[in-house]
C-alpha cells in the first residue's frame, strides 16, 4: 500500500483469542486519537500520524506480537460491497489440493514443488498446472474423494466469515486454479452462489493427466471475477477479493478491497489487507 509520507490513518490490530493485552501495547506505540474496540480482539487506533518509519516500527512489533496490521483512509462498511469472491486452495481452505492428490502418488515433494513456485510467480500459472496434473496419470480417481473426505479443511474463520457476509446480503464466489471436484462440493456444503476452477479429465475410473477446456489461470480469475459482477448488475469494486498467490493477483487487483491470506510476500506487499494471524473472519472488524 502505497500512502504519503505524514497521512493521518486509521489502523485495525487484531489478533486471535487472548491477544489483548498485547493489542494494548502495540496500540500505545501509535498515539491515537481515538481508539474503537471493534470485537475482543480487534481495535481502531484513529487519526494516526501516518509515516513510513512509524509504520516499520508498528509492523515489526506487531509481527512479533502475532498481530495482524490493516491501515485505512477512513472506515469501509459491509454495504459498500455486494460480493466476496475467494481462492479455494490455501485460502478458504487449508490444503492445496493437487499435492494431496500428488501424495496419493508417492509425488507430493515433485508437484509442491511447483507449486510453490508457481504461488510465488516464478511460473507460468498455465505451464505449471500441466505440469503438475501430467504427473497424476494413472491416479485412480477415488484418490480425490480421499483427499476430500480425509485432508480438506476450512481455514480458520471461514464459516464465520461466510455467515456474516452471506447475512449482509452479499453474493460469494469461489474461482479456483484447482479442480471441480472439490469447488462443486464446497459450493453444495458451504451454499456459495458461484464457482468456477478446472476440470480434470477421468477415463475408466483414472486421471488422464489432462485438464479438460480452458485452464483457470490469473487471466481467466479475473474475468471470471469481472462476468459475475456484470451479473450482478456490479462495479468490481464493489467487490472484496481474497487469495493467497501470484495468481490472484490480477482478480485482486480490480477489487474494491483485496485480502492476502495467509499469503506469498508478493501478494501481501500489493494487498490492501494481509491476514497473517488472524482467521477469514478478520476481514469482519474491518467493515464496521
Amino acid at each position: 500500500m502505497k500512502t504519503a509520507p505524514n497521512t493521518t490513518m486509521n489502523l485495525v490490530l487484531q489478533g486471535l483469542p487472548g491477544s489483548k493485552e498485547r493489542i494494548e501495547r502495540i496500540a500505545a506505540l501509535t498515539a491515537p486519537t481515538h481508539r474503537t474496540w471493534l470485537s475482543e480482539h480487534a481495535l481502531r487506533c484513529d487519526d494516526i500520524s501516518f509515516s513510513p518509519a512509524l509504520r516499520q516500527t508498528i509492523e515489526v512489533a506487531a509481527h512479533a506480537a502475532q498481530l495482524d496490521t490493516t491501515y485505512m483512509m477512513g472506515v469501509h462498511k459491509m454495504n459498500e460491497f455486494k460480493l466476496v469472491a475467494m481462492d479455494m486452495d490455501s485460502t478458504l481452505i487449508t490444503i492445496e489440493c493437487i499435492d494431496e492428490i500428488a501424495d496419493m502418488q508417492g509425488l507430493k515433494p515433485q508437484v509442491s514443488e511447483i507449486t510453490e513456485a508457481a504461488m510465488r510467480g516464478e511460473l507460468d500459472f498455465s505451464e505449471s498446472l500441466k505440469r503438475r496434473v501430467g504427473l497424476l496419470k494413472g491416479l485412480d480417481a477415488s484418490a480425490l474423494e480421499r483427499v476430500y473426505e480425509e485432508r480438506l479443511r476450512l481455514s480458520l474463520g471461514a464459516e464465520e466469515m461466510l455467515a456474516a457476509v452471506k447475512a449482509a446480503g452479499l453474493k460469494t464466489l469461489l474461482v479456483s486454479g484447482g479442480f471441480t471436484f472439490f469447488t462443486s462440493r464446497l459450493k453444495e456444503r458451504l451454499g456459495l452462489d458461484y464457482t468456477h476452477a478446472n476440470e480434470l479429465e477421468i477415463v475408466d475410473g483414472k486421471l488422464t493427466g489432462q485438464v479438460i477446456g480452458t485452464i483457470v489461470d490469473a487471466e481467466e480469475k479475473k474475468r471470471t471475477v469481472e462476468r459475475v459482477c456484470v451479473q450482478l448488475g456490479i462495479r468490481p469494486d464493489q467487490a472484496i477479493v481474497m487469495g493467497d498467490g501470484a495468481n490472484d493477483l490480477k482478480m485482486m487487483s480490480i477489487s474494491g478491497l483485496s485480502v492476502a491470506f495467509r499469503a506469498k510476500p508478493v501478494v501481501r506487499e500489493q494487498a490492501n489487507v494481509a491476514l497473517n494471524f488472524v482467521g477469514l473472519d478478520g476481514i469482519l472488524p474491518l467493515l464496521t
